[in-house]
């Protein structure tokens, strides 16, 4: 098959990167930047005033803490499924995907019935005798991250999961039989070959966690507003063009930080295989 043949290829590719991404994305930055005549006044509200600056970095860093819970969280559980016969991870990973079919409203919305002061975390905690009157879980900083985790971490499980499949397990035995211990083996062969994969899942969770505003809203207060919650008020108010800078940030701050995760974790993977943890 000669190049030009493999070109035609990408072509459905193509299309749907030009109709999908790159055409709302110019649209998003013709909306932003006439309203109706040329301004740039849209984009120096949000540099100028605090309010908005603390938004995108509260946003940064929930999505952060949400991407490392999850793969704190995800990995030991991928790898203890993989450990599992054929036929137990099937009953596992099914269990895990369970929850990614419901909506994520009904599960905010199950999180509310959790934690509210009459909800069943209070009331098991009063049953047990460690309170003595309701403890305030809604509206907390603590609700949001707990939810968003509970959200996203089918995702990471998944993924790691994923990854570790590829990983063939006589390289494991090859290392035992030369001496390695199980712990030196796991640390020094199955994980620098999994991190690849790991890191791919921590990507995705960031970037889904970047653009939650269902769970912020519902579960958060003032203090947990998100840029896609600036957003969802700013479209209500039929401001459309402060909404679209609002929506061209949210994505530029998201490819840039997906660059930095990425970059840092192939440094961080070398450094574990150079180290030889």
């Amino acid at each position: 098959m000669s190049a030009r043949s493999y070109l035609w290829l990408f072509l459905p590719a193509l299309a749907l990167l030009l109709l999908f991404i790159l055409a709302p994305a110019a649209d998003l930055l013709r909306a932003s930047m006439f309203d109706p005549d040329f301004t740039t006044e849209h984009f120096a509200r949000l540099v100028t005033r605090g309010v908005y600056i603390d938004v995108m970095l509260r946003t940064i860093r929930v999505s952060l803490i949400v991407a490392v819970c999850c793969t704190i969280i995800g990995y030991p559980i991928a790898y203890f499924i993989n450990l599992q016969p054929r036929s137990r991870q099937t009953i596992l990973l099914f269990l895990i995907l369970i929850p990614m079919w419901m909506s994520i409203l009904i599960r905010t919305f199950a999180w509310i019935v959790v934690l509210g002061r009459d909800g069943l975390l209070n009331e098991a905690l009063a049953a047990v005798g460690l309170i003595d009157e309701p403890v305030r879980m809604l509206f907390t900083s603590g609700a949001v991250l707990a939810a968003m985790v509970q959200i996203l971490l089918p995702i990471q499980i998944l993924t790691c999961y994923a990854a570790m499949t590829e990983i063939d397990f006589d390289l494991i035995r090859a290392a035992r039989v030369l001496g390695a211990k199980p712990r030196q083996a796991l640390m020094r062969v199955f994980l620098p070959l999994s991190l690849d994969g790991t890191i791919t899942g921590l990507v995705i969770v960031f970037m889904l966690s970047m653009g939650f505003f269902i769970t912020p809203a519902l579960l958060g207060g003032r203090q947990d507003t998100m840029i896609a919650n600036l957003i969802e008020f700013q479209v209500q108010r039929l401001n459309w063009s402060f909404a679209a800078a609002l929506g061209l940030v949210l994505l530029l701050l998201t490819i840039v930080m997906i660059v930095l995760l990425r970059g840092l974790g192939r440094m961080a993977a070398r450094r574990i295989l150079k180290a030889g943890l």
